[in-house]
């Protein structure tokens, strides 16, 4: 609805003055001009009739401030409960955290002592017992033994050497390997990538192994080649690999180090 079929719609009289000032014209025509003090009768009442208007606007709309003003301070109130809700909940929660710490300061802590030399009685006897036997074995040696006893002592004891040498050397030693990720980079669009790629794999070592690859692209039609290798660490290091494929000048940018795991 505008605003001008909202003023439509409005009981107001607006024009009121008008009629007031035609019908004292008019009763002065009949009864001749009036006084001054009728004038300023008149005057005055036109003066109260304003006052009465304003008031009604201003109460109306004192009326619709004070709707808000008890909306807001119901939302406080209810705001202002729970706050008071939440406080004692946390009272709450502190006084049975404050109990149960009084009640575990008042329980004694457990004896781990007694415990303690129980183990070290019970590994006594053990000890003692080791003991006695040394000293039995002690007493069943001939300090006036013979040179062949020696001897003999002696072949056993290098018998025994070499074959845990032998048994040593047959167990299988661990070669720590390493799974590496490269990502080898051209000069521009126009580099041959199979070319980089055979160039790439090309590079042979003791402990190099050679895996899967993919193209992937870069930007601006560019593609790098990425590909798979596992090296043994004793024997190929990353350095030694980034500069052979870096001698490849004419099809190489850049390697970096996309990805290592030890396996």
């Amino acid at each position: 609805m505008s605003g001008l079929q909202c003023l439509a719609s409005e009981k107001v009289w607006f024009d009121k003055h008008r009629y007031d000032e035609s019908e004292r014209k008019f009763y002065e025509g009949l009864n001749g001009p009036a006084t001054k003090q009728q004038q300023v009768k008149s005057t005055l009442q036109q003066a109260k009739g304003r006052p009465q208007k304003r008031q009604h606007r201003n109460s109306s709309s004192h009326s619709a401030g004070d709707q808000d003003l008890i909306a807001r301070m119901k939302s406080l109130e209810l705001e202002n409960q729970t706050l008071h809700k939440v406080v004692g909940d946390m009272r709450a929660a502190l006084q049975k955290l404050e109990s149960r710490v009084a009640q575990l300061e008042k329980t004694p802590a457990p004896a781990t002592v007694p415990a303690v030399k129980a183990e070290l009685i019970q590994v006594a006897p053990a000890k003692k017992v080791v003991v006695e036997e040394n000293c039995d074995d002690d007493d069943d040696i001939d300090l006036f033994g013979t040179d062949d006893e020696d001897e003999e002592a002696a072949r056993l004891k290098q018998e025994r050497i070499e074959a845990y040498a032998a048994k040593k050397a047959k167990k299988p030693v661990l070669i720590a390997k390493s799974s590496i990720l490269l990502d080898v980079k051209p000069w521009d669009d126009e580099t041959d990538m199979t070319k980089l790629e055979e160039c790439v794999r090309s590079v042979q070592m003791d402990g190099l192994l050679w895996g899967a690859s993919k193209l992937v692209p870069v930007g601006y039609g560019i593609k790098k080649l990425q590909i798979n290798c596992v090296v043994e660490d004793d024997k190929v290091g990353t350095d030694i690999l980034e500069e052979e494929i870096t001698k490849f000048e004419d099809y190489v940018q850049s390697v970096d180090v996309a990805a290592f795991n030890k396996i």
